[in-house]
C-alpha cells in the first residue's frame, strides 16, 4: 500500500534494499537484465521448450548473468551470511548460483503457469488459517515476500475462495516491461486485479473498500518502495526496514494480516503455506499498533527464509559485510 508522502521538510532515507535505477540501467535500456528483452525472451522459452529443454537453457544463462554480475553475486552472499552462517569463498559463490538459478526456475514457473497452467501444481498448507480468516466473506490482507514463486500466493484467493484479488506489485524499472507483466498477470481472468504500488493516496482508499467488500488484497511485505514509510525490525539478528503500508491497510480495514509463503518443490511444484493470521491492535496508538503486527510479521519473514533460504530473492547488500 502506498502510505501519504512526507511534509516537504521531511526527509525519509531510502532502505537499502528499495530498487534504485542506476548507470547500467541508464545505458542497456530494455536489453537491462530488469528489461522487457529478458522478460519475452524468458516468455517464449517457457512456452515452446520442454522442461528438459528449458532446464539447459536455464542453467546457461543462470552461469553467465552469475560471472557477469558480480554485485548481485556479492550482495546474495552476504545476505544468507547471517542466515546460514559464514562460508569460504566457494561456498558464497556455491549460494549465490544456487540462489540465482531457483530465481530463474521460479520465473519459468511463473511464465509457463501463464502459458499452460495445467502443468503447474499447487499445495496447499495451513488451510484452516484460510478458512478460519475468510469465513463469513471477510476480507482479508495477504502479505507475503520475495521467496520462491511469491506471486503465485496471490492466486490463493481466487482459487481457494473465489474471491477478488487485488495484487499490488511494485512498479518495475522498465515500463514496458511493466506493460508485459501487466498483460501476462491479466491472463488470470477478471477476478484477479494487478495494480502497480505509486505514490497516489487513491490506491490506498481503493484497497481499503475493496477489503471492505469482502475482497482479498494481496501485498508484498519485505521491500519497502524508495521514500515509503518503514517500521525498522529485526531479521537474523540484525537491523532490517520492512514497508509500514501492509499493516497499516490491514488496520484501516479492520481485517488481519495473512503471511502466505510459495516454495519451489520441484520441477513444476509449488507449495502455497498460509500462516497463523496477525490481528492488527487498534489501540489509541495508531504507529505502535503498527509496528507491533509489523514485528510480528518479521518474524513471519525470518521463518520463511530459514525454510528456502536459496529462494530468497534479494539482490542488494542488506548489511555491510
Amino acid at each position: 500500500m502506498s502510505m501519504p508522502a512526507p511534509p516537504p521538510d521531511v526527509a525519509l532515507p531510502s532502505p537499502r534494499h528499495a530498487p534504485v535505477r542506476g548507470l547500467s540501467h541508464r545505458i542497456l535500456g530494455r536489453f537491462h537484465v530488469t528489461g522487457v528483452f529478458w522478460y519475452r525472451l524468458h516468455y517464449l522459452g517457457a512456452r515452446i521448450l520442454s522442461p528438459l529443454g528449458m532446464r539447459v537453457i536455464i542453467l546457461v544463462f543462470t552461469s553467465f548473468f552469475f560471472v557477469v554480475l558480480s554485485r548481485i553475486r556479492r550482495a546474495i552472499a552476504d545476505n544468507l551470511t547471517p542466515v546460514l552462517g559464514p562460508a569460504t569463498t566457494w561456498e558464497r559463490g556455491r549460494r549465490s548460483f544456487r540462489t540465482m538459478l531457483a530465481f530463474a526456475e521460479c520465473q519459468t514457473d511463473r511464465y509457463r503457469r501463464a502459458a499452460r497452467p495445467d502443468q503447474v501444481r499447487l499445495t496447499l498448507d495451513g488451510e484452516e488459517h484460510w478458512q478460519a480468516v475468510t469465513s463469513g466473506g471477510r476480507g482479508a490482507v495477504l502479505v507475503t515476500a520475495h521467496i520462491g514463486a511469491w506471486d503465485l500466493g496471490a492466486q490463493l484467493g481466487a482459487t481457494e475462495g473465489r474471491r477478488r484479488v487485488h495484487m499490488v506489485r511494485e512498479e518495475e524499472m522498465d515500463p514496458r516491461a511493466q506493460a508485459f507483466v501487466r498483460e501476462i498477470a491479466g491472463r488470470g481472468g477478471d477476478d484477479f486485479i494487478t495494480h502497480f504500488a505509486t505514490d497516489d493516496m487513491r490506491l490506498g482508499l481503493q484497497l481499503r473498500d475493496a477489503l471492505a467488500a469482502g475482497d482479498i488484497v494481496a501485498l508484498q511485505g519485505d521491500r519497502p518502495r524508495r521514500g515509503g514509510r518503514t517500521v525498522p525490525v529485526t531479521l537474523f539478528g540484525q537491523p532490517m526496514d520492512l514497508p509500514a503500508g501492509p499493516a497499516a491497510l490491514a488496520r484501516a480495514a479492520g481485517v488481519p494480516l495473512v503471511p502466505v509463503f510459495n516454495f519451489r518443490d520441484g520441477l513444476l511444484q509449488t507449495r502455497t503455506v498460509v500462516r497463523p493470521p496477525i490481528a492488527v491492535p487498534t489501540t489509541g496508538a495508531r504507529d505502535a499498533d503498527i509496528a507491533e503486527a509489523t514485528r510480528r510479521l518479521a518474524l513471519d519473514i525470518e521463518w520463511a527464509i530459514r525454510e528456502r533460504p536459496n529462494q530468497w530473492f534479494c539482490f542488494r547488500s542488506l548489511w555491510p559485510s
